[in-house]
């Protein structure tokens, strides 16, 4: 494993915990459209919320291809700083426009053209994020530790996700809980993200460097596929041929399509069908879930963080034994925390066991680690279809998708994309990779918002090719690991 000094890890985590919490929140200004659609009802039929959905995924996909050389020519602080402020403006608009939409003028408002174009232009500023976080943290991690930055790539997404479905929903609840209509209020789960985004362009500003020489430390050799051209400019058309000529990255992207049908295709039409089909109450732990009994909840927390404080002068085994139980502590009030903290307890976990098998039992080869995650997902995905009228099973069921969708989405895209672009082309290259993941949404979104309308059961059915296909995809790659352009 890469040694750093502790004055070096310590402005490392000053620059990538907030660039992580920017990323959550622009998560908490994308998918806030899935709780938006659920508070208005049928002001946003499913099929309304399909195309408005799958036109912004359209875009953000294509998007890269303009953003990607761009983000590795103007650097990912500039990139992520145009991210969150985009967003954050675009969620204004959006909360502004939902503020003057009720059932009696939704028809003469044109809500799906409207929603479509304002979406759209927030998608487009979103795609700046991802680019962003992998372009500036190729720099900071050496590729041995990329794996555990998966895990990282990983929580922080899943941190998104349970401010975007489970925050969201609880800021909702309390706007209307004095008697408001939720359709009144659904402009607060686009206002609460526009600001916290620009709280975070604010903060960002301050603390977010490119690279370690820039924060007045030493630049070092990562070990990536950019190793070899320290000091040299190499041409964006160059970097962009590299990136679009590699087979090892081409492989990725076509599974990255695949996890992006499948992590999209559960993540936002759970929570419709179980409020749609199984009328499951507002407060139920599989849709906004609750924290009422807030002192268990402390207490619980703290009892994860005195185990997290016992591990910092244990050594061994059992300092690992300390850390891994205070994340499961810390983490089991989010499994009441509604879809968006089942969502965050999956990430995290998918996220950090992919990371680190990739590292420690296949000497950070990616394939091998997302390969079982997909080979679980396939299993999983067909006993879904029984479990469909099952409450329980089918929470089980979406949580293991979940984990390993979400797991496999952190190595590949936040990993594999820093492997094999190199700090180089990190963007062009996570630009691609997400692009795909992004389109594999679109399709999801504009099929199963025609799918769901008619019958739900053919829901899972449509999602199971996916993982199959996700799975020999990567078998192609199985032993593969980035070369040092020296070694070329």
């Amino acid at each position: 494993m890469f040694e750093h000094t502790k004055e070096f890890r310590t402005r490392r985590f000053l620059n990538w915990f907030p660039l992580g919490l920017a990323y959550a929140f622009l998560y908490m200004g994308r998918y806030n459209l899935t709780v938006s659609k659920i508070a208005l009802g049928n002001i946003m039929t499913k099929e309304d919320f399909g195309i408005i959905f799958g036109i912004g995924t359209v875009v953000y996909a294509f998007s890269f291809l303009l953003n990607g050389p761009l983000t590795d020519k103007i650097g990912g602080r500039k990139g992520m700083l145009i991210a969150v402020l985009g967003a954050s403006v675009m969620n204004l608009l959006m909360g502004q426009y939902v503020s003057s939409i009720n059932q009696a003028t939704a028809q003469a408002h044109h809500i799906r053209r409207v929603f479509s174009l304002l979406y759209a232009g927030n998608m487009y500023f979103q795609s700046y994020g991802a680019l962003s976080i992998v372009k500036v943290n190729a720099h900071w991690f050496h590729v041995n530790e990329r794996g555990g930055f998966s895990g990282i790539f990983g929580t922080m997404i899943s941190s998104g996700i349970f401010f975007a479905f489970t925050v969201n929903g609880w800021i909702l609840s309390m706007a209307t809980s004095g008697g408001a209509s939720m359709v009144s209020e659904t402009k607060v789960v686009f206002y609460a993200p526009a600001l916290m985004l620009f709280i975070m362009f604010v903060v960002e500003i301050f603390l977010l460097k490119d690279r370690p020489a820039l924060a007045g430390l030493k630049d070092f050799d990562t070990g990536d596929a950019s190793s070899g051209e320290e000091g040299v400019d190499i041409p964006i058309l160059t970097i962009m041929k590299r990136i679009l000529t590699n087979p090892i990255i081409l492989t990725i992207a076509f599974v990255e399509f695949c996890t992006g049908v499948l992590r999209n295709g559960i993540m936002h039409w759970f929570p419709i069908y179980v409020k749609e089909v199984m009328h499951l109450p507002a407060h139920h732990w599989l849709r906004n879930g609750s924290w009422a009994d807030w002192p268990v909840v402390a207490v619980v927390f703290a009892a994860g963080i005195i185990l997290f404080i016992l591990s910092i002068k244990a050594q061994g085994k059992r300092k690992a034994a300390l850390l891994i139980s205070g994340a499961l502590v810390v983490l089991a009030p989010f499994l009441m925390a509604g879809w968006g903290g089942i969502l965050m307890v999956a990430g995290v976990i998918g996220g950090n066991v992919a990371g680190w098998v990739s590292d420690i039992f296949f000497d950070s080869k990616r394939a091998p680690a997302a390969g079982g995650l997909y080979a679980v997902l396939a299993v999983v995905l067909l006993f879904m279809f029984f479990t469909m009228s099952h409450v329980w099973a089918l929470g089980v069921v979406v949580f293991i998708v979940s984990t390993c969708v979400i797991g496999t989405h952190g190595l590949m895209s936040g990993t594999a994309t820093m492997d094999f672009g190199g700090r180089k082309g990190a963007a062009t290259a996570v630009g691609m990779i997400d692009g795909f993941v992004y389109l594999g949404t679109g399709v999801q979104s504009f099929a199963l918002g025609w799918i769901t309308t008619h019958n739900w059961h053919w829901w899972p059915l449509f999602l199971l090719p996916f993982a199959l296909i996700g799975f020999y995809l990567l078998t192609r790659i199985w032993n593969k690991k980035p070369l040092p352009r020296g070694a070329h």
